[in-house]
């Protein structure tokens, strides 16, 4: 009796730490695109995203609407050209991971800086996929405001 509960409890911590290992090599590639933006690096950027990937915005039009705005990798990363290094830094909290197989769910509320100032806070929802073993971030979707944040 007492090796099969020796054996259950062995099984129970491999298999947490096996779901904490997936967990992790989730953030890192989260992580990733956040250090290329602050290290103003394109390839960086593009390197943690999937060929095919989308990244949208949730904002409001001057006439107070929900819009939702597109922009593709290419445009995002060549912006950080025009950004010095440790301007744009995002700071992101990892509030839930959620993994099936090749697919990951993230959800990250952040606050953003520009050159060392508050700008605006919302959360980023990522959705990855692992491809050839490696995690690739397929779709972003975020929200951004000045109202309610906590600098």
């Amino acid at each position: 009796m007492r090796i099969l509960l020796l054996l259950l409890t062995t099984a129970c911590i491999s298999v947490k730490a096996s779901a904490q290992s997936v967990e992790d090599s989730v953030k890192a590639t989260v992580n990733n695109l956040f250090t290329a933006m602050r290290n103003a690096d394109p390839p960086g950027v593009v390197a943690v995203f999937s060929s095919n990937a989308v990244l949208q915005t949730i904002s409001r039009d001057k006439e107070g609407k929900t819009v939702v705005k597109d922009e593709k990798v290419s445009e995002f990363a060549e912006s950080l050209k025009r950004v010095k290094k440790d301007s744009a830094d995002e700071r992101i909290t990892f509030e839930k991971i959620l993994v099936d197989g090749p697919l990951a769910t993230v959800w990250t509320p952040y606050n953003f800086y520009y050159n060392g100032a508050f700008s605006h806070c919302g959360v980023n929802s990522f959705q990855l996929v692992r491809i050839d073993g490696v995690w690739k971030i397929q779709y972003i979707i975020d929200t951004r405001r000045k109202a309610g944040c906590k600098p």
